[in-house]
């Protein structure tokens, strides 16, 4: 009998869930939509600000990882118990949690004791503001030059680190980071609250 996940170590998580990429589908945009509507009208008392999909998967014809991530951005003076408790009883599964530098909940749906499901999703709650994620999706939809490059270096970073997910999106974090910035000087306050 499988483990659970919960009692496996971070070592046999990443072997459970390896780094995949997969040539972009065109069923994402469509799973981001049947989240977003779920998510809006279980959270419709104002206290959803935005809901966006960022990642690659919001990227058209770029390489991914197929899982959905999902930015829902929050009042800031949300009960962020309530929000737990309502996405957990969505069957979002809570990953991680910090409060300091910056409030940020990760949750997934799609993780399974035996690997992963047909459709995978992460979902980031925050504070409401402009986020370097919407700043960098766009910019690569703009810049297909610059969305190969990225895809590259996935393709590297994924024979390097197929089974430490850490290494994986830490080496990543530069480029990210430098184009995000572009990014922010060419668009202005595109996204600002």
């Amino acid at each position: 009998m499988a483990k659970e996940l919960s009692e496996m170590t971070l070592e046999e998580l990443w072997e459970l869930f390896p780094i995949i990429l997969k040539e972009y589908n065109t069923e994402y945009p469509k799973w981001y939509e049947i989240e977003k509507e779920k998510l809006a009208e279980y959270f419709n008392d104002g206290t959803i600000v935005r809901i966006s999909h960022i990642g690659s998967t919001a990227i058209p014809a770029i390489l991914s990882k197929p899982t959905i991530d999902i930015l829902m951005e929050i009042s800031s003076d949300t009960n962020i118990n309530q929000i737990t408790d309502r996405l957990k009883s969505m069957q979002w599964i809570l990953m991680n949690f910090t409060e300091e530098p910056v409030f940020k909940q990760t949750y997934n749906k799609g993780y399974t004791k035996y690997g992963f499901d047909e459709k995978v999703y992460h979902l980031h709650v925050r504070y409401a503001d402009a986020w370097s994620e919407l700043y960098f999706r766009d910019y690569l939809i703009e810049c297909p030059e610059i969305a190969g490059e990225y895809a590259d270096l996935k393709k590297q970073l994924k024979e390097k680190h197929e089974h430490n997910r850490d290494a994986y999106t830490n080496e990543k974090e530069e480029f990210v980071r430098k184009y995000s910035e572009i990014a922010k000087q060419k668009y202005g306050d595109r996204y600002k609250i």
